[in-house]
């Protein structure tokens, strides 16, 4: 089959639609943005998805990815306010949130980042001393992300995050701290140390203190009943005495004969169980004590009723004891 110059006409023109349609047909993915120049001015930017421009008149200028992006930033020296010059990296998180200005603002956007990020951590750790510096990184993290999301919002870009990685301080200034944090751990131990003993002081001393006061109580309550019950036998006895009183106000000899017969079994008791005698030398006539105990068991059968009273028997006459003189200086030895 031969064609004709018509149909190799409507073939080019077929083949030339194709061509427009596929040059005009633009597909977006997901997380990028498309800035679109005319003529090399921008006009507008494509949004994920299926999108149509101009062939031959508009262009895909640039391709912008829109996810948050991470961004290493590399070890750096730097000097703390106190002269420390210690190491650290970091790592920056930011995001474009206008395609346009991300691509027409800036040059070369990671590297100006880069650079920003590193320029501004020099700038917040070298106002700072290296104890603030080791212990105060979220306070370093907040200031770096302050300053640099400030500094790139002209750019159309959000930094989400800085984080400060990792701080080397010298080998040397290193082992300085370790030894000032032995030195401080023990002074903290001395201290506690010290603390418990003064603790432990004062609670023996409290112990001390309260048992003295509960021996001098318990020598006060029992001082108190020996007075009440020193108390209770003196009324006793002034009873009793006021009972003899009486009996021999009425006439009662033998109420005497008994309170002096006790008083005498007493005394002879009190000496015989003396520890300090050994020989005991006494004036006294037995017949007296003799009578005496009669007269008590006289007195106890009138008081019993078990017999009518009878007269306390009467000592059999014997010659008196008389006790020989005794010389002061030459004593009586015993046999």
């Amino acid at each position: 089959m031969v064609l004709g110059g018509f149909d190799i006409v409507v073939i080019a023109l077929v083949v030339f639609v194709i061509l427009v349609l596929f040059a005009g047909i633009k597909t977006v993915p997901q997380g990028y943005r498309y800035t679109i120049e005319r003529f090399g001015r921008y006009t507008r930017t494509l949004e994920p998805g299926l999108n149509l421009i101009t062939p031959f008149i508009e262009r895909v200028g640039a391709r912008m990815n829109v996810m948050e992006q991470v961004l290493n930033v590399p070890t750096q020296e730097v000097i703390t306010k106190d002269n420390a010059s210690v190491s650290a990296d970091a790592v920056a998180f930011y995001q474009i949130l206008n395609a346009a200005e991300a691509a027409y603002q800036v040059s070369n956007l990671e590297n100006a980042i880069l650079n920003l990020t590193m320029t501004n951590i020099r700038s917040v750790m070298g106002s700072m001393d290296l104890d603030e510096l080791l212990s105060n990184r979220d306070a370093i993290n907040d200031r770096l992300l302050r300053v640099v999301d400030d500094a790139v919002q002209p750019w159309g870009i959000k930094v989400t995050r800085v984080e400060i990685k990792d701080i080397q301080p010298p080998r040397d200034l290193v082992d300085a701290m370790a030894r000032q944090m032995k030195a401080e751990r023990e002074k903290r131990a001395q201290v506690l140390e010290a603390e418990g003993s003064r603790n432990a002081q004062i609670l023996r001393a409290e112990g001390a203190k309260q048992s003295a006061i509960l021996q001098a109580e318990g020598q006060r309550e029992a001082a108190f009943r020996n007075a009440e019950a020193r108390e209770r036998l003196a009324e006793a006895e002034a009873k009793a005495t006021t009972m003899v009183s009486d009996a021999i106000a009425s006439g009662n000899v033998q109420a005497i004969n008994y309170f002096v017969a006790q008083k005498y079994t007493e005394a002879l008791a009190s000496i015989g169980t003396a520890g300090n005698s050994k020989v005991v030398l006494m004036p006294m006539e037995a017949s007296s004590l003799i009578g005496s105990l009669g007269g008590i068991g006289a007195i106890a059968k009138e008081v019993f009723g078990d017999s009518p009273p009878q007269p306390a028997p009467r000592p059999q006459s014997t010659p008196p004891r008389t006790t020989p003189a005794v010389n002061p200086f030459n004593p009586p030895t015993e046999r």
